[in-house]
């Protein structure tokens, strides 16, 4: 404890903290500043982001279905979600007679918990991290998500309901095993980035979209892939969600919950999938810099001179972009879920065992074979070379790797040109297509009999 305590105080303070505390802040003002930012920025940020993916999702289901989904709560049924809080903030607090009490309430709260410390170590902006200086952040963020398995294993045993435990059961099978290609593929990109902490990790990136870790060679970029079909399972997403197939299992693992603890379940679903997706964008997607590197250029530019300002609007601009990153990983697992069919839990497990696990074998071994045989740029972007210089690399002696990451750079972009493009499409095309529930006819006022 001693030593956590020395620590804490002689580390150097982030950006915010500097400019609210000073420059030598005391050790109970770096507390206090601490549990503000976790309640003043964190938490609410947790609730906003699940309140409107629970709406998106369900905008989503209705568009992809020709239907119109949540639009009478406030302008296009934005506040639905809020209106469904309240519902189930008043709603009875059930609990069956044979379940276990103290599993049976402490599982909701096990589930959510592990989400929302993860939170703490994404990295939102070069100078936004809550704990910039975490050594080990990325795989500290695996283990502690790892754990709302706990919250879904008490929800099945304690509530004492064969259906509930069915989903529980299935919850350790599918997690547990894809657990395994989901590290594996981060194994990938962290042995060509070399640190584990996820700030160094965008630091890393900040030369533009060719310095980005999916771009750096091929392995990486299929190690993406495998990621994020991983992570679809931990995180038990369509075509994953056996754990709570309702056509088999009734609900899974919560099917006894109501009310407010319930709501706890779907909280730290969707909280997840913002971390999840948080997680790809940091480790693969250029975290918080945007495609050009000016994020990259001018914070170390404004670091040098001390241009608090310019920082402060730069870790906001950066924070919107990761946000956005996470956010459009979000929609693609929304718009699979109402897309692909739910597989059995054979086929589930097969898919894992024998598709995921020797594809991340390869890729593991050729990441590293890679790493020996194509001399690739150390550094940092803008401080250890020009990363848009090409004719340094060429001299260099980097041409493979310049050729490798312009060749995936022009991939990544034709698929998002792509996608982007249909997604244009369906929207120009919408008015033509003919709804399946039309606007309901307002009610008329009843005729008294006689009149």
């Amino acid at each position: 404890m001693h030593s956590l305590v020395f620590t804490l105080s002689q580390a150097s303070p982030t950006l915010m903290e500097g400019l609210v505390l000073g420059d030598h802040p005391s050790l109970l003002g770096r507390v206090i500043w601490s549990v503000a930012v976790i309640f003043v920025g964190i938490t609410p940020f947790i609730s906003v982001f699940a309140m409107l993916a629970i709406w998106g999702e369900r905008k989503v289901a209705g568009h992809m279905q020709c239907r119109f989904g949540p639009n009478r709560v406030g302008p296009i049924g934005i506040l639905q979600s809020l209106a469904d809080g309240l519902k189930l903030f008043v709603k009875e607090d059930l609990r069956p007679g044979v379940a276990d009490g103290l599993l049976f309430r402490l599982a909701p709260y096990m589930a959510f918990v592990p989400v929302f410390v993860a939170y703490m170590a994404l990295p939102f902006g070069p100078d936004w991290t809550f704990e910039p200086a975490l050594g080990a952040g990325l795989f500290w963020l695996l283990a502690v998500l790892t754990l709302e398995i706990m919250g879904v294993i008490l929800a099945g045993w304690g509530s004492n309901n064969k259906w509930a435990v069915y989903g529980a059961m299935r919850e350790v099978c599918q997690m547990v095993s894809y657990e395994i290609p989901l590290g594996m593929s981060i194994v990938v990109a962290v042995m060509t980035a070399g640190t584990l902490n996820l700030v160094q990790l965008g630091n890393i990136q900040s030369g533009g979209l060719h310095t980005w870790l999916v771009f750096r060679n091929p392995f990486v970029f299929l190690a993406c892939c495998v990621y994020f079909v991983a992570s679809l399972a931990s995180n038990k997403r369509a075509p994953f969600d056996l754990p709570e197939s309702e056509s088999e299992l009734v609900a899974g693992f919560h099917t006894e919950y109501s009310g407010m603890r319930w709501s706890f379940f779907f909280f730290a679903e969707y909280s997840a999938m913002f971390a999840v997706g948080g997680i790809q964008a940091a480790l693969f997607l250029g975290g918080w810099n945007d495609p050009f590197g000016l994020i990259g250029y001018l914070h170390g530019k404004w670091m040098a001179s001390g241009f608090s300002a310019g920082l402060v609007a730069l870790n906001a601009v950066g924070a919107a972009i990761f946000v956005a990153k996470a956010c459009v990983i979000v929609f693609i697992q929304m718009w699979l879920r109402w897309t692909l069919p739910r597989p059995r839990i054979d086929q589930v497990l097969y898919a894992c065992v024998k598709v995921l696990l020797p594809i991340t074998c390869v890729l593991l071994l050729g990441g590293a074979v890679w790493q020996l045989l194509v001399r690739e740029r150390v550094g940092l972007p803008w401080k250890d070379y020009q990363p848009w210089d090409l004719a340094s690399w060429w001299t260099g002696g980097f041409a493979a790797t310049m050729v490798t990451q312009i060749v995936l750079s022009l991939v990544g972009l034709t698929v998002v040109s792509m996608v982007l493009g249909w997604i244009g499409y369906a929207w120009v095309t919408r008015h033509s297509v003919v709804q399946r529930l039309s606007e309901a006819a307002p009610i008329e006022p009843r005729q008294r009999v006689g009149a």
